[in-house]
């Protein structure tokens, strides 16, 4: 059964590698015995969820969280039990996911205002006197 980030984007449940690991921090017995840490790992190179251009942009935009074989990593260690990590960091993934294939705004171009330029200016000039008063004269 794929997992659904939206209606456009469905991840197979197949292409998601989970591991657990023990939690750090404080918490007494239960961090010291139970395995609760969720990462999960994301092969989006060979993902058929996302098209190239959507792969390129996903890999530029998180190249902090993908490692050298090309997996993109997430972590939750927020809960007590590691079914609730695990959708935690399910969410997190689709998070990620979905800010990495937002477009990016097209700037547009602004001019700094006449009485900003006139400002700077006069502040300028002042500062410029300032300095004159301090220096010796012979």
């Amino acid at each position: 059964m794929p997992i659904e980030i939206d209606q456009s984007f469905q991840i197979p449940h197949e292409e998601l590698r989970f591991t657990t690991s023990r939690s750090g921090g404080p918490g007494g017995q239960n961090v010291n015995k139970v395995e609760t840490r969720v990462t999960l790992w994301y092969d989006i190179a060979n993902s058929s969820a996302f098209s190239p251009d959507q792969k390129a942009m996903i890999q530029t935009r998180l190249a902090s969280r993908i490692n050298k074989e090309g997996l993109l990593w997430v972590t939750s260690s927020r809960h007590r039990t590691q079914l609730a990590n695990r959708e935690a960091a399910l969410a997190r993934l689709f998070e990620l996911l979905g800010e990495a294939l937002q477009p990016t705004p097209e700037r547009r171009p602004t001019r700094i205002s006449r009485a900003a330029r006139a400002l700077r200016r006069e502040n300028k000039k002042r500062r410029s006197q300032v300095k004159q008063l301090r220096r010796e004269r012979f």
